[in-house]
C-alpha cells in the first residue's frame, strides 16, 4: 500500500512581478484616515497589502499630541469620536498575506492586542517582545518559516487560538503547558516529531490538529484532554494509538494516512460520531469498537487490509457512511441490509464473493437491497437486540445494555426516591463511569452506590431534597465533576479531603453557612460554585490552597466583607460576587469584571 510521503509541495514564493514597495510607500498605507479609524475602532487591517517590513509610521500611531485641539482636518471643530478621551488602543491588528521577513520588537508596546493575524508570510522568527501581548486570545501564524518560538512566546497565557500550521517546526516546547487557556491549537503541516510531555495540561483543548507532521506516537495524556472535540493526527507515521476512552466529549477522530495497525479501545466516547482510519494496515474491526459505538455516523476504513465484518457492525444504528473500499473483504454480513440510516455504502476494491461487481458498481441502495433479499430467518435471529432508534424501554431503570452504550447510569426526572440495588450491580457490569439522578425526590443518597465507588469520574444528584451527604463518597476518589445543586445540605463531610481528584464542584441553591473546610484539599479544582446559599464568610484559608481555581461563583450569599487577600488569586478567570451586603467593592467594581475586582482588592492589601 502506498504511503504518504513526508516531502512538503505547498510553500508560498514571491511572483516575479511582485512590486517590492519602498518604506515610504508602506507608510503610505497609514493614512490620517486609517489613524482616526484605528483610535475609534482599536483595529487596523493591513492584510495583502504587499508590504515587505511593518510601516514605522504603525508604532507612532498613539503618539501624543495636543488631544483637546489637534485636528487632522484644521480650522475645523474637533468631533466629539476623536477627543482624547474617546480613544481605543490598538486590540486587532491583520498583517496576514504580505511578504514580511521579521516583526520589530516594538510590537510589544501593544499590549492591549486581543487579536494578532501575520499568517501568509515569510517570516522566520518572532522578536522576544511578543511576551509582552499577554491579552493576546488569537494568534494566526499559519504559512510562514518559523523553525522555532523564542521561550518568551509561552507568557502569552491568555491565549484561546493558535495556529502554527505550514512552518518549519521540528519541536513543541514543553512550556506550551504554560497556555492552559488554549482552546484551539493547530500544529498541522510542520516538521515535528514529538509531542512535549504534559500535553494532557491543556484540558481546555477542544480542537487539536497535528495533521502533515513526522510523529511517530501519540503523549499517553493526550487522553487527559476531557474537554476535547475533534483530533486530527492524519498523515503522521503512528504506529499504534492508546486506549482513547477518557476523551468522553470526543465526536470527530482524523487518523488517515498513518502505520497504525489496530483500532484502539473508545470505551467511554460516548458522543463520537465520526471516525477516519483510512490508509493505515488495520486488518480487523474490534467487537468491542461495534458494540460500543450507538451513536457513530460515519466510519472510513478504505485501504486498510481488513478481511471480515463482524455482524456486531449492525449495533451502529445510526450510521450514515461506511468507507470500505480497497480493503481484502471476501464477505458482508447480510444484516448490514437493515441499518436504518445508511446512505452510503462504499465497498469498490474488494474481493466479495456473495456480491457481483455490478451490483457494487450499481451503488449503495441497489447493494442494501440485494443483502436485504438474502436475510433468511437464521440470519433474524442474530439481531433481535439490535438497538433501533428509539428507546422501547419503558421502564424506569435502564437496563445493562442500555447503560452499556454510553457508560451512564441516567435515572433523572423520573419522580423517584429509591433505585434498586441490583441496578447499581448492572451498571458496575455495563462499565458506568457518570450517574445522574437529579430531577427525582431522594432525600438521601442512594446505598447502592457504593458499588460504583472505583469507577465513576462525574456523578449528578442536583434537584432533590438531600440534607446530607454520606461518608462513603469519600471512597469515590476518581470524581471529576460533583454536581449538588438544589439540594437541602448545611455542610460536606470533612473525609471528602479524599477527593483529590475534583475538578469542577457546583453546590448552588443549598443552606450552606460556610465554604466547606474539606475543599482546601481538593488541590485540582477549577470551578467551584456556591451561588445561591447562606455563606456569610470568605475562607481565604481554604480558597488559597486551589492554585488550579479558574472560577467561582459566591452570588447570592450573605457575605458582608471581602477579604483583600482574595485578589492574590489571579489565576482566577470568572469572579462573581453580586447578590451579597458588602459595601467594597462597589457595584461599580463588580460590574467591570473579575480583572477590575481582583485589581482593586490588591489595591487593598495592607503593605
Amino acid at each position: 500500500m502506498e504511503k504518504h510521503s513526508n516531502v512538503k509541495s505547498r510553500r508560498k514564493h514571491i511572483s516575479p512581478v511582485f512590486h517590492l514597495q519602498t518604506k515610504k510607500e508602506e507608510d503610505q498605507h497609514i493614512t490620517k484616515e486609517v489613524i482616526k479609524s484605528v483610535r475609534r475602532t482599536g483595529q487596523l487591517n493591513l492584510s495583502s497589502r504587499h508590504i515587505a517590513t511593518v510601516p514605522e509610521k504603525l508604532f507612532s500611531i498613539y503618539d501624543a499630541e495636543d488631544e483637546n485641539t489637534v485636528d487632522w482636518d484644521f480650522g475645523k471643530p474637533k468631533k466629539e469620536e476623536d477627543a482624547w478621551w474617546n480613544i481605543n488602543p490598538l486590540s486587532h491588528l491583520d498583517l496576514s498575506s504580505n511578504v514580511l521577513s521579521e516583526i520589530p520588537a516594538q510590537i510589544g508596546m501593544f499590549q492591549d492586542l486581543l487579536v494578532l493575524n501575520l499568517h501568509n508570510n515569510n517570516l522566520t522568527e518572532l522578536p522576544k517582545e511578543i511576551g509582552s501581548l499577554q491579552k493576546l486570545t488569537k494568534l494566526t501564524l499559519n504559512n510562514n518559516k518559523l523553525t522555532h518560538l523564542p521561550n518568551e512566546f509561552y507568557k502569552l497565557v491568555e491565549l484561546r487560538q493558535l495556529s502554527l500550521s505550514g512552518n518549519y517546526l521540528e519541536n513543541i516546547s514543553k512550556d506550551i503547558t504554560d497556555l492552559v487557556m488554549l482552546e484551539k491549537l493547530d500544529i498541522s503541516n510542520n516538521c515535528i516529531l514529538n509531542l512535549p510531555p504534559g500535553m494532557g495540561f491543556l484540558i481546555r483543548l477542544t480542537e487539536l490538529n497535528m495533521a502533515h507532521n513526522k510523529l511517530t506516537e501519540l503523549a499517553p495524556d493526550i487522553v487527559n484532554l476531557r474537554s476535547l472535540l475533534k483530533l486530527d493526527i492524519n498523515h503522521n507515521n503512528i504506529q499504534y494509538l492508546p486506549a482513547m476512552g477518557e476523551l468522553r466529549k470526543l465526536q470527530i477522530f482524523h487518523a488517515q494516512h498513518n502505520d497504525i495497525a489496530e483500532i484502539p479501545s473508545f470505551l467511554g466516547c460516548e458522543k463520537l460520531q465520526e471516525v477516519y482510519f483510512g490508509n493505515n494496515n488495520i486488518k480487523e474491526i474490534p467487537l468491542e469498537f461495534c458494540e460500543n459505538m450507538f451513536d457513530l455516523k460515519i466510519l472510513e476504513l478504505r485501504d486498510n487490509q481488513i478481511e471480515s465484518i463482524p455482524s456486531e457492525i449492525t449495533n451502529m444504528v445510526h450510521l450514515t457512511r461506511l468507507d470500505l473500499t480497497n480493503n481484502d473483504i471476501k464477505e458482508l454480513p447480510k444484516t448490514i441490509g437493515l441499518m436504518p440510516h445508511l446512505q452510503v455504502l462504499k465497498l469498490e476494491g474488494n474481493k466479495l464473493k456473495q456480491i457481483r461487481a455490478d451490483i457494487v458498481r450499481a451503488g449503495t441502495n441497489r447493494i442494501l437491497r440485494f443483502l436485504r433479499e438474502k436475510i433468511s430467518e437464521e440470519d433474524l435471529k442474530t439481531i433481535e437486540n439490535v438497538p433501533s432508534d428509539v428507546n422501547h424501554d419503558k421502564s424506569v431503570y435502564p437496563d445493562k445494555y442500555t447503560m452499556r452504550q454510553g457508560n451512564i447510569m441516567n435515572v433523572s426526572m423520573k419522580n423517584i426516591n429509591s433505585i434498586p440495588e441490583e441496578c447499581f450491580k448492572e451498571a458496575k457490569e455495563a462499565k458506568v463511569y457518570c450517574v445522574d439522578i437529579c430531577k427525582n425526590k431522594f432525600t438521601m443518597v442512594p446505598e447502592g452506590l457504593q458499588i460504583l465507588a472505583n469507577d465513576l469520574t462525574e456523578l449528578n444528584l442536583s434537584d432533590n431534597q438531600i440534607k446530607e451527604l454520606p461518608d462513603f463518597l469519600k471512597d469515590f476518589t476518581k470524581l471529576k465533576f460533583c454536581d449538588f445543586s438544589k439540594n437541602v445540605l448545611t455542610s460536606l463531610p470533612d473525609s471528602f479531603t479524599t477527593l483529590t481528584s475534583m475538578r469542577e464542584l457546583v453546590l448552588s441553591n443549598n443552606r450552606l453557612t460556610h465554604i466547606p473546610k474539606c475543599i482546601s484539599e481538593m488541590v485540582g479544582l477549577e470551578i467551584l460554585l456556591l451561588n445561591d446559599n447562606c455563606i456569610a464568610h470568605i475562607d481565604m484559608d481554604v480558597l488559597q490552597q486551589l492554585k488550579r481555581l479558574a472560577t467561582l461563583d459566591l452570588t447570592n450569599n450573605n457575605i458582608n466583607s471581602v477579604p483583600p487577600q482574595l485578589g492574590n488569586m489571579t489565576q482566577l478567570r470568572r469572579l462573581q460576587l453580586m447578590g451579597n451586603s458588602f459595601k467594597q467593592p462597589r457595584y461599580t467594581i463588580l460590574e467591570q469584571g473579575t480583572e477590575s475586582i481582583l485589581s482593586y482588592l490588591r489595591d487593598k492589601i495592607p503593605l
